[in-house]
């Protein structure tokens, strides 16, 4: 089965092109709380989409799903609405997935599947090293629908250099296993258009494959409409990158082989980039 490939915008006109691609979610980021100062140094882009983002995409697609990431779970202050609030108003506002990130306690998850209670479904994004600590817990609980490996945070968290070094030094595959053995379906990390990236994408994709992931997000370099802005680039961009993305797919899902020899050679790739940073 084709990896299921998400795309981070708040354009409407973006996102209806996106679609008739062939993206299967569009993905809007309202989580900002703490975010920026996790993340500062590195080259990540805070978003912080809003509830009228989500109704904007909603009205904008068809076809492709809604996937909407909230704030980590917190109480209301003078600067935001609390955690039950939010979900309640992203959900009424269309989300067909809600993503709980940076979450490290298995209460904090507990709260937010309560939170959603079966009106969307829900994605956890597994980013901090307390939650891999306590993922075989965490996956005990019900209402889990899907769940997702957070690689630039996770890769802070275990003060990595290369947020790669988690899929080359076992830990992704380690989560993977236990995420297959509920039976729960899981993704992780981002893919650049193929033959693009500091890991070429063709390697990350057979890697999604030998884990069985079911999905992905097109990362920032697929498609950096803050670079490209004419409407027509964008499209033949999504087009071109789209379908040589699943054609490259259609070809490991036949060669299944490649597997083994791609991880031994992912490993070294990973190795050789991390004795490059300085």
């Amino acid at each position: 089965m084709a990896l299921k490939l998400m795309y981070i915008t708040n354009d409407p006109a973006v996102a209806q092109i996106a679609e008739s691609a062939g993206v299967d979610r569009i993905f809007l980021d309202m989580e900002y709380i703490g975010k920026g100062e996790r993340q500062k140094g590195m080259d990540t882009v805070q978003l912080h989409h809003t509830v009228e983002d989500v109704r904007g995409i909603r009205g904008a697609i068809q076809y492709a799903e809604l996937l909407v990431r909230v704030n980590p779970i917190h109480e209301a202050s003078s600067e935001y609405e609390s955690s039950k609030e939010e979900v309640d108003a992203v959900i009424q506002a269309g989300a067909d997935l809600v993503m709980l990130p940076y979450f490290k306690t298995v209460g904090e998850v507990e709260k937010f599947l309560q939170y959603v209670g079966g009106r969307a479904k829900t994605m956890l994004l597994f980013e901090t090293v307390d939650s891999v600590r306590l993922v075989d817990e965490i996956l005990e609980l019900p209402g889990i629908d899907e769940v997702f490996i957070g690689l630039n945070d996770l890769s802070l968290g275990y003060q990595k250099k290369f947020m790669f070094e988690l899929l080359a030094d076992g830990t992704v595959e380690r989560l993977c296993r236990k995420f297959q053995a509920k039976d729960i379906p899981y993704g992780f990390g981002g893919i650049a258009a193929l033959s693009k990236g500091m890991l070429p994408a063709e390697k990350v994709i057979i890697e999604h494959y030998r884990l069985g992931s079911t999905c992905a997000i097109l990362s920032r370099s697929f498609c950096n409409t803050n670079q490209i802005t004419h409407m027509g680039i964008i499209s033949n961009t999504f087009v071109n990158g789209i379908r040589e993305i699943r054609a490259f797919e259609r070809n490991v899902q036949q060669y299944s082989d490649f597997f083994i020899n791609n991880h031994a050679e992912m490993v070294a790739d990973v190795k050789k980039i991390v004795s490059e940073i300085i």
